[in-house]
């Protein structure tokens, strides 16, 4: 790939055009800061967004207060690796503290069916008072989020908290460890806590699985929620074909 790119000109600064001249916008001229993949013209510029959310599926975690009572919060930062999971989470929140206490949860997959519904439980929290840093976002305190979303909780297998019987991915979990992320910065240290899941038992729609199979996904029937810089989204067709996908799911266990 390396010898493939060549550079089309020089990049000058953030500010400045091939004149030294300030550019419109902060930004150089377009003939400043161009490069050559093959003979595609790419810009690239450095850039400080706040947030680097790209994409992810939405997951509605369902854990057991202090009370006994049910919450359930929207996340999307979350990925898998064989049947552990990790997810990362504000330290502050309700979940986080939850998860500490209780070391269970379900992760709950919604489809893009159940976008509206989801969308329901932004700016809620489950935290009584409301933190502060949530108070500035605009949050409000709900007690019961499974009604205000006008989901159905359903009893779990091997943990305490419910499942979200409308989401078509239902997986019980307990926590394995956590991490305080930041050890570098004592400005960020302990503001976000990632969790190790480990799954403990999968609930499948049976209208997402490939025909014939009771323990395969059928990823044309699967649509997640998939949420990116704080936009709801949903899967697009299938692009390319997928070399990795010759290997059978089997030699995964």
């Amino acid at each position: 790939m390396g010898n493939r790119i060549r550079k089309g000109a020089v990049f000058l600064g953030p500010n400045t055009t091939g004149n030294g001249r300030k550019a419109r916008n902060g930004f150089p001229s377009l003939q400043q800061n161009i490069n050559f993949a093959g003979n595609r013209p790419v810009m690239h510029i450095d850039s400080h967004p706040a947030i680097l959310y790209f994409g992810t599926p939405v997951v509605l975690i369902s854990t057991v207060n202090t009370d006994g009572s049910y919450n359930l919060a929207p996340i999307s930062s979350v990925f898998w690796l064989g049947w552990r999971c990790m997810i990362g989470l504000g330290s502050a929140s309700h979940t986080a503290q939850n998860l500490l206490h209780t070391r269970e949860c379900v992760l709950n997959l919604p489809s893009v069916q159940e976008a509206a519904a989801v969308d329901r439980l932004a700016l809620t929290t489950g935290a009584n008072p409301v933190p502060a840093n949530k108070q500035q976002r605009g949050y409000r305190h709900v007690k019961d989020k499974f009604a205000l979303a006008d989901f159905t909780p359903a009893t779990s297998g091997t943990v305490a908290a419910p499942r979200a019987a409308e989401c078509p991915v239902q997986l019980e979990a307990g926590v394995v460890a956590w991490h305080r992320l930041g050890q570098d910065d004592p400005a960020q240290y302990g503001r976000i806590i990632t969790f190790e899941l480990k799954i403990r038992k999968v609930h499948l729609d049976t209208d997402i699985l490939m025909d014939g199979y009771t323990d395969r996904v059928d990823p044309d029937k699967w649509r997640p929620l998939i949420m990116s810089f704080q936009h709801f989204y949903g899967l697009g067709d299938k692009v390319h074909p997928s070399t990795l996908a010759q290997i059978p799911e089997r030699l995964y266990r």
